[in-house]
């Protein structure tokens, strides 16, 4: 049987040995979750136009093999970055990180994604 406490020594610096129990300020949760969501948006809008059929329409996709794989894969990787938005990140750093990721990545994707957007098909 597991005893009830651990043999890790508690983390320094953290009050209860864990970090994921710190409350997060509500300014940093606030811009790490916006910043967050536009980019995965961005990046969820990037995956559709990359993941569309290139000559046919998407009812005739399945008479190229290299579509039907392309709008497979695109499918898989939207699912994947949507069930991602919904799972919040767990500690501060992870929304420190998207807070300064973000002043970075989010211009690109956004750009990108209106570059892709303006391209004909």
């Amino acid at each position: 049987m597991a005893s009830e406490t651990s043999d890790v020594p508690p983390l320094p610096g953290v009050p209860d040995g864990h970090p994921s129990r710190r409350p997060v300020p509500a300014g940093l949760k606030l811009a790490g979750g916006i910043v967050r969501l536009i980019f995965m948006c961005a990046l969820l809008v990037v995956i559709a136009l990359v993941a569309r059929p290139q000559s046919e329409t998407i009812w005739t996709a399945y008479e190229t093999p290299a579509d039907l794989v392309r709008m497979a894969l695109g499918f898989a990787a939207a699912i994947w970055v949507v069930v991602h938005l919904f799972i919040p990140p767990r500690d501060p750093s992870a929304y420190r990180t998207w807070t300064y990721l973000g002043l970075i990545l989010l211009p690109l994707a956004l750009i990108y994604a209106i570059v892709m957007w303006d391209m004909p098909s």
